[in-house]
């Protein structure tokens, strides 16, 4: 395990086998304790290792000192902030970063310039992507939605009649301000923008993912009160068909994947508010031609599983399910929001897709809106960062050491 200069607390956690298997070990960092519940992982300063963004701060791997990104208003016990994306906006070679917003319709990137003015404290420069129109955002994604290597920006609103719009990157000639020594002069610049594509007219609602829902060869987006079929050909101009097939209260994501090896792509879903992770198996068509799903319960244990993570933490070549209890989701007025925080990975059996739990934490660490997980220590095994209202960690996984 690499040493730091710094920590604001190191533990060692051991987590106990609830059903079978053999638990990983991980030691907990704190890099801060605020309100942000956005992170993400990437190499900022060039040096070849993986630092941490969360909110208004990165992370310097080897140091993880908090050096400022970016300034964040609070309203009504949530950050203006609902996600933290790394993308070399410019393609000048650094990672920038573009950041979600609950309310606000604006969607905002924030310039990595590189250099030591990136180590000596200064805030990064903020420039306008795109104005959407649209608030009232729970998550916002960046997806390759089309598979050109280019990812989508792509935002869920918890307001089921809000369009359903996938924002492409572009550029676009926009008059820009800029000082002149003591005068202000406007230019004209090439700036980098989001161009707009119209998926459906509503059909949004809490909760969002990707995959191949019908088993066409295609993608398709699940949203709290549907899904919307992705079209023949080109999916960002092809018309999508939606079809209203339930009206929950999902996570944001959730996940389609085949778990049990029957062919059929299957969804995972937590209860972002409540108690509950659950999966859906998929059954085929109807007689009344809708999806068919049976739908078991594979824990009810703790709430708020806003945010659920897949990846291979474990090194057996299947990915395992990574969530935890969400900390003050709608300030701590959800059933069992008061309760203490904790995160938790899964087992899934490739033949039968039975989940099997064990503990990473209890009482000290939860999740916020995006679980990530790399090698940050390049020990040859996944860690894992969480940023929650209690705080952001880093989990090292102990596997290989």
């Amino acid at each position: 395990m690499r040493m730091v200069a710094f920590l604001l607390g190191t533990v060692a956690l051991v987590a106990q086998p609830v059903w079978s298997g053999e638990p990983i070990e991980f030691k907990v960092q704190w890099l801060t304790i605020d309100a942000n519940e956005g992170c993400d992982i990437g190499d900022l300063d060039g040096d070849g290792n993986l630092d941490v963004i969360a909110g208004r701060n990165w992370y310097r791997n080897g140091d993880w000192i908090a050096r400022p990104v970016r300034t964040i208003e609070d309203e009504r016990g949530y950050l203006h902030t609902n996600g933290d994306f790394l993308y070399d906006v410019n393609g000048d070679g650094r990672l920038d970063l573009i950041a979600g917003d609950y309310f606000t319709t604006q969607v905002y990137w924030y310039e990595n310039v590189g250099g030591e003015t990136l180590l000596q404290g200064y805030l990064w420069p903020k420039h306008l992507l795109v104005d959407t129109g649209f608030g009232s955002n729970e998550a916002s994604y960046l997806h390759d939605l089309n598979g050109d290597g280019t990812p989508e920006w792509i935002t869920n609103s918890w307001v089921a009649t809000n369009p359903l719009i996938v924002w492409e990157m572009a550029t676009e000639d926009r008059a820009v301000e800029r000082k002149q020594g003591n005068k202000t002069v406007t230019e004209t610049l090439t700036v980098p923008t989001l161009k707009r594509h119209f998926i459906n007219e509503g059909g949004q609602g809490h909760g969002f993912g990707f995959g191949d829902i019908n088993n066409d060869g295609r993608v398709d987006i699940l949203t709290g009160t549907g899904w919307h079929e992705g079209p023949a050909g080109d999916l960002l101009t092809g018309q999508w068909t939606f079809h209203a097939d339930w009206n929950k209260h999902l996570s944001d994501p959730v996940l389609v994947r085949d778990l049990n090896g029957d062919g059929r792509n299957d969804v995972i879903v937590g209860n972002p508010h409540d108690y509950g992770l659950f999966v859906w198996y998929a059954e085929g068509m109807g007689e009344d031609g809708k999806l068919q799903f049976r739908e078991e319960t594979v824990d009810k244990e703790f709430s708020q599983l806003h945010c659920i993570h897949l990846a291979d933490i474990d090194g057996d070549g299947q990915d395992e399910l990574i969530t935890g209890k969400r900390v003050r989701a709608h300030n701590g007025n959800d059933p069992g929001g008061k309760e203490p925080p904790l995160m938790c990975y899964y087992d899934i059996d490739p033949k039968t897709g039975k989940f099997h739990k064990h503990m990473i934490e209890e009482g000290h660490v939860g999740i916020g809106l995006q679980i990530r997980t790399a090698d940050i220590d390049a020990d040859g095994d996944l860690d894992i960062v969480v940023a929650g209202k209690e705080g952001t960690q880093i989990l090292y996984s102990q596997l290989k050491d």
